[in-house]
């Protein structure tokens, strides 16, 4: 539960917070009103983060340039369609980016890892947990592209002012089945390998990953 509780507040920062943003203004003040909203709460997020962690998780830093770009492409053309399009590109470009590092000598999994949950994994474990983590990421790849061809899908078929709410139940659904898994599947693979877990506090970390106020996973 620990494991999820972290993971589930690093995907809210980067995801949740701005698309709550998002749905509140365009309510209450109209499409743009929700655009500058979302980017407001990611630039804001990312800002906090730099002064009290001294530096930005990877997913906001990813959300924050992917949001910048196309939030200030729809608002100059006024097109909310350019906006919408990015979601199935990201999320294609994403599996392309996961599968590409799955069968290399670090698999992007096992870097995210690091900085979402905090997982430290000695030396002693690394070659053991080395395929685990080429598994998973390639588990990831397989969400980004449904992803990518639901929202795509999406995208061509329902009514772009309903887009947005459908867009995003389908990424929660995919992207909490993701987590659920990998979470499943890491305490198995441990299980089995006889690698057992510990929780301390950042303060007694050697290395602090840039992580929600969380305790740090680390593999004894």
């Amino acid at each position: 539960m620990l494991l999820l509780r972290t993971a589930a507040w690093n995907f809210a920062e980067s995801f949740g917070l701005p698309t709550v943003g998002y749905v509140l203004a365009a309510w209450f003040a109209g499409r743009n009103a929700g655009l500058w909203a979302m980017l407001g709460i990611i630039w804001l997020t990312a800002v906090i983060r730099k002064i009290v962690t001294k530096s930005v998780p990877g997913l906001v830093s990813i959300s924050l340039i992917v949001l910048t770009v196309q939030t200030l492409a729809a608002i100059i053309t006024g097109n909310l369609w350019i906006f919408l399009l990015h979601f199935p590109l990201a999320n294609l470009a994403l599996c392309i980016l996961f599968a590409r590092t799955a069968r290399g000598h670090s698999p992007i999994a096992a870097r995210l890892a690091a900085e979402v949950i905090g997982l430290r994994c000695p030396v002693v474990h690394q070659e053991r947990m080395h395929r685990f983590f080429q598994h998973v990421t390639m588990l990831w790849a397989g969400v980004f592209l449904a992803l990518a061809v639901s929202l795509g899908a999406l995208l061509a078929t329902v009514p772009v002012d309903t887009y947005v709410p459908i867009w995003a139940g389908v990424t929660i659904g995919l992207i909490a089945i993701g987590i659920g898994a990998s979470t499943v599947w890491l305490r198995a693979v441990t299980r089995r390998l006889g690698i057992g877990f510990r929780f301390t506090s950042h303060r007694h970390a050697p290395a602090p990953a840039p992580v929600a106020p969380a305790p740090v996973a680390a593999a004894r």
